[in-house]
């Protein structure tokens, strides 16, 4: 196999790959597979053994299927985390207490997401780069979406909304603002630098996504002091379902035209990119697939049946689970679902930071923030219209202003194409704030708070 210093082209033809609704400059291997950074992200945490015992058997077919086991099954070092998933199922079929099924449930889409991963790039080691870019962008968000979807069949639009929003800011301030903070801390000595080209293109799209989230706000506020007598609450609330169903088709007109310019018009805007960015990487050196393409496929098929088993616990269960922790239903949403969620690759995100690889890192946290806010959000929308959902864009003042006040800071922070540990505080201490305001938000002591000072106002 060709050491990765001697793979690299510059050719300007050679296809790119998409992870995560970023586009990265690749290098090639002898067998013509491209990774993507979403792909060395989640590579991080998969552990490499030998199986001796394996290889010794006569029947091949045997072999096969215990080799394709051990890879998919122990192949990573979250594969404990996968004895939460039949633990789930047992509570659900027992019937435990429901705050039970939905924390088992939590903990088993960590490495399900992560060996999502896993296999949409052994399945691009056969269909080539664009198909295998176009694959990694379906399924670099499959679990928030299918979240979403279950959400909307049980009509729990706030459910949606909350998560989609807490996927955005978990990506744009946690991960991000803890990348940061431990690259920092780790490269100390000096400033860590990295490409603004591709940080510059996601903040568009990222604003984009919020003028759409912010125009049904301003509708709603601007009606409520409309004199005319005609601008009636059930009027103002058809009026701002038509506009976000109309700016949805917009966000994902925008989506597919960031594909196009990604993989085909504009995809030498990365060139200079450093082409020793792999050269030190450990994963680097397996590159070439280690299961079959049909394998991967059926195992793929599986893990998402999973995946949409434990998104139907998480939903049936969340509203048991705040009530029992005594958490808002909002905290729970935006907090803790995209933090367990994405756990396997908010963890690479920070090891490839602590590589002094901040391109990788920005690939993985603005790559996903991207796709949800630009795809999965509008095709939420879509998809709520189609089954007769009303489900719109209006995210409310609190969780608009807090979209807002994210993508700012990151923005502000990306400005100037360097990083350093101050940087990556300021993002995670950001969360914080959010976090707290959303921990205090409808609880018991809030909402007495709040009638007192009614009444008062009644009274005077």
């Amino acid at each position: 196999m060709a050491s990765p210093a001697t793979t690299t082209t510059t050719n300007p033809s050679e296809p790119w790959l998409l992870e995560n609704g970023t586009m990265k400059r690749l290098t090639r291997t002898a067998n013509g597979h491209s990774r993507t950074a979403h792909n060395m992200s989640s590579s991080s945490l998969r552990k490499k053994s030998d199986m001796p015992i394996i290889s010794k058997l006569h029947s091949s077919i045997l072999r096969v299927l215990l080799s394709s086991i051990h890879e998919v099954i122990f192949g990573t070092t979250l594969s404990l985390l996968l004895l939460a998933v039949p633990a789930a199922v047992a509570a659900h079929y027992f019937r435990l207490p429901q705050p039970w099924v939905f924390a088992m449930s939590l903990v088993g889409l960590i490495p399900l997401a992560e060996r999502v991963s896993f296999l949409t790039e052994q399945i691009s080691f056969y269909t080539g780069a664009t198909v295998g870019g176009l694959l990694n962008a379906t399924c670099g968000n499959a679990t928030e979406l299918i979240i979403a979807i279950f959400a909307l069949l049980q009509n729990k639009i706030d459910v949606v909304k909350y998560s989609l929003l807490g996927s955005i800011l978990s990506n744009l301030l946690l991960v991000l603002g803890s990348s940061l903070l431990c690259g920092g801390l780790a490269n100390i000595s000096t400033d860590q630098t990295f490409d603004r080209k591709q940080s510059d293109v996601n903040i568009s799209l990222l604003l984009l996504a919020l003028l759409c989230n912010i125009m049904p706000l301003l509708y709603k506020y601007a009606a409520a002091n409309d004199q005319n007598p005609a601008a009636d609450a059930s009027n103002t609330a058809k009026a701002i379902l038509y506009l976000s169903r109309a700016c949805s088709v917009v966000l994902l007109f925008a989506y597919f035209a960031y594909l196009a310019f990604q993989l085909w018009t504009h995809n030498d805007i990365f060139e200079s990119q450093e082409e020793e960015e792999e050269a030190d990487l450990d994963t680097s050196q397996d590159e070439s697939p280690v299961i079959g393409l049909w394998g991967a496929i059926v195992w793929l098929t599986g893990m998402t049946a999973f995946i949409a088993l434990l998104s139907e616990y998480l939903v049936d269960t969340i509203e048991a689970a705040s009530t029992s922790w005594g958490m808002p239903l909002s905290f729970i949403s935006i907090i803790l679902l995209p933090i367990v969620g994405n756990a396997a690759e908010h963890a690479g995100a920070i090891i490839f930071s602590l590589k002094n690889k901040l391109d990788i890192t920005l690939g993985v946290a603005l790559g996903s923030a991207t796709q949800i806010a630009v795809f999965v959000v509008p095709l939420s929308v879509i998809v709520a219209w189609i089954i007769n959902v009303d489900m719109d864009l209006d995210f409310r003042l609190i969780e608009t202003g807090s979209l807002f006040l994210g993508i700012l800071v990151t923005a502000i922070t990306l400005h100037d194409g360097t990083s350093h540990y101050l940087k990556g505080l300021v993002l995670l201490l950001c969360y914080i704030v959010i976090g707290a305001t959303f921990l205090i938000t409808d609880l018991p002591f809030a909402r007495r708070t709040i009638r007192v000072r009614d009444l008062n106002h009644q009274i005077c």
